[in-house]
């Protein structure tokens, strides 16, 4: 009975540790910052990588989304709409990590979301927008002129992706009742 409560406060804290960094990721994208250097995208992966429930995984990063689109503006809905789904995709390729957590597992992660977000979203601004024409130059042109904007996306994924990662296993490494409980005391 006491090691069922110990594992249920553990995956409570654990849980509570989780949601208080994705709640601390949000307030930097309403603070001045270059394009697309954001927290959003590695909040996304470290949110499906490490709080088990899926609702919550899904969830809260879309309602840290939307808190700071109250701040810093709404856009087109359409645009909007597949820039949220390409986060929920996000949260997907953080959920395969899982328990798999490594740095070359979390990079390769890292890169995944970032390269998803910009063909999405860059599709999405020349299909939805009238600011390309609707040919394959068209198509090419809006990627070429995201590019800028990609290696932005890239270096603030790889950068939170590294602080929400590497804190959450300090915590784990050095507050006991955060580390991960062990198959053989599962029961």
């Amino acid at each position: 009975m006491n090691a069922q409560v110990s594992q249920k406060e553990n995956l409570f804290y654990r849980l509570l540790l989780a949601l208080v960094i994705v709640a601390i990721a949000a307030a930097p994208r309403i603070a001045p910052h270059p394009w697309n250097f954001t927290p959003v995208g590695a909040m996304a992966l470290f949110s499906g990588a490490v709080i088990k429930d899926r609702r919550l995984a899904f969830s809260f990063p879309l309602l840290a989304l939307f808190a700071g689109d109250l701040f810093v503006g709404f856009y087109k809905l359409s645009v909007m709409l597949l820039v949220y789904a390409s986060f929920l995709l996000s949260v997907s390729i953080g959920r395969l990590l899982k328990n798999r957590r490594t740095v070359l597992r979390i990079g390769g992660a890292t890169l995944l979301g970032s390269v998803q977000f910009f063909l999405i979203t860059n599709f999405g601004v020349w299909w939805l927008l009238n600011s390309y024409p609707k040919t394959g130059a068209g198509l090419g042109a809006c990627y070429f002129a995201g590019l800028p904007l990609f290696w932005n996306t890239l270096a603030g994924d790889a950068f939170y992706a590294t602080l929400f990662f590497g804190a959450f296993a300090l915590a784990e490494r050095f507050v006991p009742i955060l580390r991960e409980p062990s198959p053989a005391t599962i029961r």
